[in-house]
């Protein structure tokens, strides 16, 4: 976490060198075996029922596109989940830990089997471009009564697929790319077990919850376990109006989860506001960059209205940094600052916050200020290996590994570097990509430029 070094920062950074951008010559680099995440359980959201069973709701009875749902529906009696094909990129793994976790942490009655024609919930791995086809702004989906991508494709504008539609659910396809790293396909296979089993909506006040399109959290998290939890409780069953089940969360959540109080004034907020839509065409990769940054720039502007300590004014100022790092990096950098600021004030955002620390600690590490850019990585380290997030994990140690060579402990670097290059497998995984990356961290770093092998 940045706490005491946010301010140092934010002193020593001006006039700091612009990053270099451009992917430099393959660094030789020999990959070591993948690094993968062990078991764990998460820990319970700080958060009142009231904020929760509010939560709930919106989660619930609302689709990403505004539509209403008309009824809670969820499985009724025990859930099987078989992955359809061959095993890829440890994706059975992957699912056996995620199917673990939802039995010991949301009480699910859910299993995995190999019967894929009877399963309740079917993972087919598919291409990425045949994925982009029928949804060209989706990395994975899941969609009701199919079993197959082929199904699917005969059924799309089929009504009885439609969530809207749906009075319980009784079969559920999941698509996920195949021609991905291990970790993009576990982080899909995480979200949309979940929009199987309970929510259909994100949320982007939502700071501890894969239910959230800002992507910072990878894997379910305590919140979403206790969510779904709650989607589960025996009170509740398919078919229920919003009204009866915002009159039975005050119990369940009482029941579930004591520390947060009785649940008072349970209703739904309002539909999704004009800041969404602006921060959508900020991040959507078929517009320009101008365009991008214009958006963004807007959403920075509407998110100061929702209050100066707010996850989405933060949001908006971190998206208008990445898209201004390329051609101002001194306007990025002030951007990530005030990003940065308002994730440091909050108690639930260490892992957005760690997202906040790769950038200023690049930007450290090129302005030649090696120990600044190793304290920024060491506190932002215990929130992104609790998170599991393999890919920034990887790139924060490889700022740490070229920090330490530019100080001169060359064994420290090299061996950081290897743990580094060993999460990025399963955070990258083709191995181009990695040392591309690796190259570009290289690149920015003084002793790379003053023409010091790397």
């Amino acid at each position: 976490m940045m706490r005491s070094f946010l301010v140092l920062a934010i002193a020593l950074l001006t006039g700091c060198a612009s990053t270099e951008t451009s992917r430099r010559a393959d660094p030789g680099l020999t990959l070591p075996a993948m690094n993968t995440f062990a078991p764990v359980k998460a820990v319970r959201p700080s958060l009142t029922n009231s904020v929760m069973a509010r939560d709930f709701l919106e989660l619930t009875f609302m689709l990403e596109n505004g539509a209403e749902m008309p009824v809670f529906t969820r499985f009724e009696g025990p859930i099987t989940v078989a992955i359809s094909g061959p095993d890829v990129k440890n994706l059975n793994a992957d699912l056996s830990l995620l199917i673990n976790r939802l039995q010991d942490e949301a009480n699910i009655d859910i299993s995995q089997v190999s019967d894929v024609a009877n399963a309740s919930i079917v993972v087919q791995p598919v291409r990425r471009d045949e994925i982009r086809r029928v949804a060209p702004t989706a990395a994975c989906f899941v969609r009701p009564n199919v079993s197959s991508f082929a199904e699917y494709k005969r059924r799309r504008n089929d009504p009885e697929t439609f969530w809207t539609n749906l009075q319980s659910r009784e079969r559920m396809a999941i698509f996920l790319p195949s021609d991905v790293s291990p970790q993009e396909m576990r982080d899909c296979l995480h979200e949309e077990i979940a929009q199987a089993l309970g929510p259909v909506n994100d949320v982007y006040r939502l700071s501890q919850s894969v239910f959230n399109d800002d992507n910072f959290h990878t894997v379910l998290t305590g919140y979403d376990m206790l969510i779904l939890r709650a989607y589960y409780d025996p009170s509740l069953k398919s078919g229920m109006s919003e009204r009866e089940v915002a009159a039975r969360l005050p119990a369940i959540l009482a029941r579930i989860n004591p520390m947060g109080g009785r649940a008072t004034n349970v209703r739904r907020p309002g539909g999704t506001s004009a800041w969404n839509d602006v921060i959508e065409r900020s991040t959507a990769p078929g517009r320009t960059r101008a365009t991008r940054v214009r958006a963004a720039r807007q959403a920075v502007d509407m998110a100061k209205n929702f209050g100066a300590n707010d996850t989405r004014l933060a949001y908006s100022y971190y998206t208008l940094g990445r898209l201004l790092l390329p051609e101002a990096p001194e306007d990025a950098l002030l951007a990530f600052l005030a990003s940065g600021r308002i994730y440091q004030n909050r108690p639930d955002t260490a892992v957005q916050e760690a997202h906040v620390a790769m950038q200023l600690s690049a930007f450290q590490l090129s302005a030649g200020r090696p120990d600044i850019a190793i304290a920024l990585v060491d506190q932002a380290l215990p929130a992104v290996r609790t998170s599991q997030h393999a890919a920034l994990l990887s790139l924060l140690l490889m700022v740490k590994s070229e920090a330490l060579m530019l100080k001169g402990d060359t064994a420290a670097g090299t061996r950081i570097q290897t743990e580094a290059l060993g999460w990025a497998r399963y955070g990258f995984g083709d191995s181009s990509e990695i040392k591309a990356r690796a190259a570009e961290i290289a690149a920015i770093s003084p002793r790379t430029r003053s023409g010091e092998p790397s």
